[in-house]
């Protein structure tokens, strides 16, 4: 009676871990995150020191991956450059022939061919099959139990139904990669193609958050005006989906045709855009920085902007100087078009860069956002001397935010007046 309450005991463990293993590789939706949670869970479920998965290329006679797990990085290293196994052997005989496979000595096989200089040792193996939608994804190997005993039925049947859960988990991760590609796509083309700026340059880069959304309220835009005045604006609407994506779009387009309409000071077109969209549209709560530059007296130029509860633009000037444009932010646009904005201004040099960024550049939840803008300066400066279409790229791949926010960086850069 001990001894069979002791196997109910355990076949109670391990259907727990079989749920508590479900639920883990259903909550990921990034595609090689599932899949190395999957090899990992299985070894964890059947106590195997390695374990892999391999993925059938599309002719489904050979893997195109492999990945692993368990390898420590002494054995990693002793396998360096050597290509990963394409479906021979034992291996391949569970491509083609895809039941369940337990092997008690993998060199004792009829199909064994040996393993490559520097594996590490493996006698037995538990193999099962991962269907995606009634086809062959690949295949789930284990090797080595960590108490020295062949692999037994109960591992099989475990191993076996995480593979059922698998092929859904991975199905759902291969839709969800699609959709949140193809929304990014569409986000791209929402935001404008840079034109023309000059006697200015102008560069600016968009990325999608690492979350799930794949879209946001990211935008921006710069334009010459009819007076040759340059005319650049960052934004960011409220929400992380197509609707926020869109509304960015909506609020792009007027704001470029108020621009175009008068030449007003920035708190001015802002407050007009406030009042088109509280009219109009239900444009979602958005923040914004919108910048005029213009040639100033004698040399140089002057730059003129007006804030809706965004971050500062920063400035680099040539010497590798950089500086935050602070002023009084006003109040984000769709929360009361009746307040005034103020007007800020401030000289600058022939060269200098005007950087207009989102608030996923320099956000982390673990620090204060002061922090963030600090970090941001001196990635800056360390890297002044890129070209501005390098810069605004190298911003984005070594922002200083947790990347789980969309990030938009536009730069501006000013003539040299002679």
């Amino acid at each position: 009676m001990a001894a069979q309450l002791r196997v109910l005991a355990g076949a109670r463990d391990r259907l727990q871990g079989l749920l508590s293993a479900v639920l883990a590789i259903s909550g990921d939706l990034d595609l090689p995150a599932v899949l190395h949670r999957i090899v990992t869970t299985a070894m964890e479920l059947a106590g195997a020191r390695y374990g892999a998965l391999g993925i059938l290329a599309p002719s489904g006679d050979r893997l195109e991956q492999f990945v692993t797990a368990g390898l420590s990085p002494e054995e990693r290293a002793a396998l360096a450059g050597i290509d990963f196994p394409r479906g021979r052997g034992v291996l391949g005989h569970l491509i083609h022939h895809p039941e369940p496979l337990r092997v008690k000595d993998i060199g004792a096989h009829p199909a064994s061919v040996g393993f490559p200089s520097g594996h590490p040792p493996m006698r037995t193996l538990l193999g099962v099959a991962i269907t995606v939608r009634g086809k062959i994804y690949g295949d789930l190997y284990l090797s080595e139990r960590r108490d020295g005993l062949p692999f037994d039925q109960a591992d099989e049947a475990v191993v076996q139904a995480l593979a059922g859960a698998a092929g859904i988990a991975i199905e759902n991760a291969r839709l969800f990669g699609y959709m949140r590609d193809s929304a990014a796509q569409f986000q791209r083309l929402l935001l404008p193609t840079l034109p023309d700026l000059s006697p200015f340059t102008g560069a600016a880069v968009y990325r999608t958050a690492a979350d799930p959304a794949g879209v946001g309220g990211d935008w921006y835009d710069a334009v010459i005006l009819p007076d040759r005045a340059c005319a650049a604006v960052i934004g960011d609407v409220v929400g992380h989906d197509l609707n926020a994506a869109a509304a960015m779009a909506q609020a792009r387009n007027m704001l470029r045709a108020l621009l175009y309409d008068r030449r007003s000071p920035p708190s001015s077109v802002l407050s007009q855009l406030d009042r088109t969209v509280q009219d109009i549209t239900d444009l979602p709560v958005t923040t914004a920085c919108l910048a005029r530059i213009e040639p100033a007296d004698g040399d140089g130029w002057t730059v003129r902007w007006s804030t809706a509860g965004h971050l500062p633009p920063l400035v680099l000037d040539p010497d590798g100087r950089t500086w935050y444009l602070e002023g009084e932010p006003g109040i984000p646009i769709g929360v009361d078009p009746d307040v005034p904005r103020p007007d800020h201004s401030h000289p600058l040099p022939g060269g200098a860069t005007v950087l207009f960024f989102t608030d996923g550049l320099v956000e982390r939840p673990d620090r204060d956002i002061d922090e963030g803008l600090d970090a941001l300066a001196a990635l800056v400066a360390a890297h002044a001397d890129l070209p501005l279409d390098e810069l605004v790229r190298t911003l984005a791949d070594l922002h200083p935010g947790d990347g789980h926010d969309d990030m938009a960086v536009l730069a501006v850069r000013t003539p040299t007046r002679t």
